[in-house]
């Protein structure tokens, strides 16, 4: 193992290089500002979104701030060669091999440790027994969520989010100068072309996209539920992007697909689980939310503009919208007597989406005559500022 352990810890030797990593100061500082002895911090969110990544630039952070190199330990816990060990064997085997006390604060970050089924009881023995900091990844919701009773009250969440307009333009050193604000608009349809995955942002490939769905289908659905057909959940799939930014009805799909309701519906909760797509409910009282339709919203634009292309420019606008938000704030979307505003935040603020046009007839009598904290309408790419000014990011 300690081999192993080397080889997952070049800065050990004095060898750490983070030369070409692009840096996400905002994701950065927000793992910082958790981190902590007394819990464990958990990255999430959707495969290849740069999360470990982060870990490595927040290690690389560490040393540069002054932490001893040697009381860093990465690993990931899907390796094979670590089938057989336990989250304390691994950290054991650290400590003894810089000769550290349980006494001495260590910084553990685990990638992929939903692998260890028993994670959630090792990590606590560790938070309870030793002088830890856990930085912990995991890219399934289902099993991050559904195993951390041990951790009630001792972890934080942190859903790391495709790149932003803003990270995109700087992952490609692009500049844009005030007097240059048209520009943004064809900036943005080459962001909804390439996404926000960062390897995709450095080097764009319709087959990186291609293979990151099909990886997910076939291995964090099909394979790990048991499922035989992998082509009906790319069929499901394919109508979810078509749908993004609309109502879903589990019923109309499960008829397109000849399946039935009930697995229409695990077939979502699926994708959702794995973050391919995220829901939206409906503003509403708890019988209208749960009984309502929700709406469903691409993860990254990229893998939207893989299935559909460049059409309706206006469902990009809003499913760029609705990622900026939900990491800010809970979000429902307003509907009343057949009109639908896109967007209601927790603290009562409405919100519509509407590429490049205004809102007209009904739908606008009804956003000016609703009682809301606040209403944004935004209709441009440079009118995507007013989201940062809403909130503290």
């Amino acid at each position: 193992m300690d081999d192993l352990l080397y080889q997952y810890n070049p800065w050990w030797e004095g060898h750490l290089d983070a030369t070409g990593v692009r840096p996400r100061p905002t994701q950065l500082r927000k793992i910082t500002s958790l981190i902590s002895q007394k819990r464990a911090v958990f990255l999430t969110g959707l495969r290849r979104v740069g999360k470990t990544t982060l870990v490595k630039l927040l290690a690389n952070k560490l040393i540069h701030d002054g932490i001893d190199s040697h009381t860093i330990l990465y690993v990931s816990m899907d390796d094979y060669l670590l089938h057989g060990a336990s989250i304390v064997d691994i950290v054991s085997a650290f400590r003894r091999i810089h000769k550290l006390s349980v006494d001495q604060s260590v910084f553990l970050l685990f990638d992929e440790i939903t692998y260890k089924p028993d994670y959630p009881q090792q990590l606590k023995n560790l938070i309870d027994r030793e002088r830890v900091t856990v930085l912990a990844i995991s890219s399934s919701s289902s099993l991050f969520r559904d195993q951390r009773a041990f951790l009630t009250g001792r972890s934080a969440t942190i859903e790391i989010q495709p790149l932003t307009l803003a990270e995109y333009l700087d992952f490609k050193g692009i500049r844009v100068a005030r007097k240059d604000q048209q520009l943004l608009d064809t900036y943005f349809r080459d962001y909804i072309r390439d996404g926000g995955l960062p390897e995709n942002v450095l080097q764009p490939s319709r087959e990186y996209l291609m293979n990151l769905v099909d990886d997910i289908i076939q291995k964090d659905i099909t394979a790990f539920r048991g499922l035989k057909d992998h082509q009906v959940l790319r069929d499901y799939f394919t109508l979810l992007m078509e749908r993004s930014g609309k109502q879903v009805s589990i019923n109309k799909i499960s008829n397109i697909l000849k399946i039935s309701p009930d697995t229409s519906r695990r077939f979502l909760g699926y994708f959702e689980e794995t973050y391919l797509v995220h829901l939206l409910s409906r503003r509403g009282k708890t019988n209208e939310r749960i009984l309502s339709p929700k709406k469903v919203y691409a993860c990254d634009l990229g893998i939207k503009y893989l299935f559909i292309g460049e059409r309706d420019l206006g469902s990009y606008f809003e499913n760029y919208i609705f990622l900026q938000l939900r990491d800010r704030q809970k979000l429902s979307y307003y509907y009343e007597n057949g009109v639908e505003i896109d967007f209601i935040t927790e603290d009562d603020t409405l919100i519509e989406s509407k590429y490049n046009a205004e809102m007209d007839g009904e739908q606008l009598r009804v956003f000016q005559n609703h009682p809301a904290h606040r209403k944004y309408l935004i209709n441009s790419v440079k009118g995507l500022s007013v989201i940062d000014g809403l909130w503290e990011t």
